[in-house]
């Protein structure tokens, strides 16, 4: 039996979801119980689909095209909204909280206002929203017009044709996000065992938890196409078990086999090299600090997560010289001092922020600019 439900459906960055009010959905089970949600969001989408399409729903058939918001009007004191993000599998039925999505958070104030659970007057307003899967505040910056977010600008976001409004996502305090610390084993590098021989990398949680590893070190150049590093099995293997294992020296879970699906993800970095972006453009050496690939749900990722590039931004300003972005940027450009970074993706340059608190000793925000649009508002198809 086909059940109707209130959605919206929202660009955020380089994703696309579904968003809910929080009001339109089952409530929750005992103990925040969420199965009858999960099971709203997959068929929604069209999961699980053995030919990885999601024909059958409004997914996209990759992880940033399959993703879900449910968003409340909050009663914390100062907060203006809460929201929670879901990354739905395309091939199994399930869905994962373990972490935020950077680029679709762009996305949860142009909806609220759609509708209606926010109200502002026109020019710039920063609204303050509370992420429940990280228990962290995210501000969000935006221009409404006729009480909308506006959204002809001209800001442009590699991988995303035409140009938008600009959203300045700040996260305060992103320290720790998941594992409670920056560097949640306390060092700038480590050392694991993988596919029988040795790797380094750099594990560090800001917005996100995030393994950093050298391009060399999983065989590729830094510059390989999103299809190429996933068509090359062994290298998919090899970023697999190190992120598994990873995830467990930063306490996200107790055996590699238990490893959430959404972190920590996974960040291949390289030398600024010229590089052929996915519209078939050259992208200069000259124009990034440092070539990135990020694998996401065991896919590489068409562009950048927008949390993943704001924790690098924030490795690049870890004191330690072991860290692998820190090393790489200083290695090409000695005079850098940030807050800016320039990471080359796939689809070109995207430009994420970090401030660090010497006395501290810790990143005290990251910023990163977005655009978002609202494509449709109705109600999406359930199975009951």
């Amino acid at each position: 039996m086909t059940q109707w439900i209130d959605a919206t459906f929202v660009r955020g960055g380089t994703s696309k979801g579904l968003f809910f009010r929080e009001d339109a959905l089952p409530v929750l089970g005992e103990d925040g119980d969420t199965s009858e949600r999960d099971a709203l969001f997959c068929s929604a989408l069209g999961s699980p689909d053995s030919f990885g399409r999601q024909l059958d729903g409004m997914g996209g058939g990759i992880s940033s095209l399959s993703k879900v918001m449910v968003v409340s009007a909050s009663t914390r004191e100062g907060v203006d909204l809460d929201y929670t993000f879901g990354q739905v599998s395309v091939t199994e039925a399930a869905v994962d909280y373990s972490g935020n999505c950077g680029n679709l958070s762009s996305g949860v104030v142009p909806f609220a206002l759609s509708a209606g659970l926010i109200e502002a007057a026109d020019g710039w307003h920063v609204f303050r929203l509370f992420n429940t899967n990280t228990q962290k505040l995210v501000d969000v910056g935006l221009d409404v017009l006729d009480g909308q977010a506006a959204v002809e600008e001209e800001l442009v976001v590699p991988g995303v044709s035409g140009t938008g409004a600009p959203i300045e996502l700040i996260y305060p305090d992103p320290a720790g996000s998941r594992t409670g610390s920056l560097l949640p084993t306390g060092v700038s590098r480590e050392e694991f065992e993988v596919g029988g021989a040795r790797f380094e990398a750099t594990l560090v949680d800001a917005t996100l938890p995030l393994v950093v590893v050298p391009s060399t070190l999983v065989s590729l150049d830094g510059t390989e196409r999103p299809e190429a590093i996933d068509a090359s099995a062994p290298t998919m293997r090899l970023i697999d078990e190190l992120r598994r294992k990873a995830a467990v020296r930063m306490g996200l879970c107790q055996t590699p086999k238990t490893a959430p699906e959404v972190v920590p993800k996974v960040a291949i970095v390289s030398n600024p090299q010229s590089t052929t972006l996915l519209d078939g453009t050259e992208l200069p050496a000259a124009d990034v600090d440092i070539l990135v690939r990020v694998i996401s749900m065991e896919q590489a990722h068409r562009a950048v997560p927008g949390t993943a590039a704001m924790c690098l931004a924030a490795a690049a300003l870890l004191p330690d010289r072991d860290s692998f972005v820190r090393c790489i940027i200083e290695r090409n450009n000695p005079d850098w001092t940030g807050p800016e970074v320039r990471l080359g993706t796939p689809s070109g340059v995207v430009t994420a922020s970090a401030f660090w608190d010497d006395e501290a000793q810790t990143v005290t925000a990251t910023s990163l600019f977005r655009t978002a649009r609202v494509l449709m508002r109705g109600q999406v198809a359930v199975s009951d």
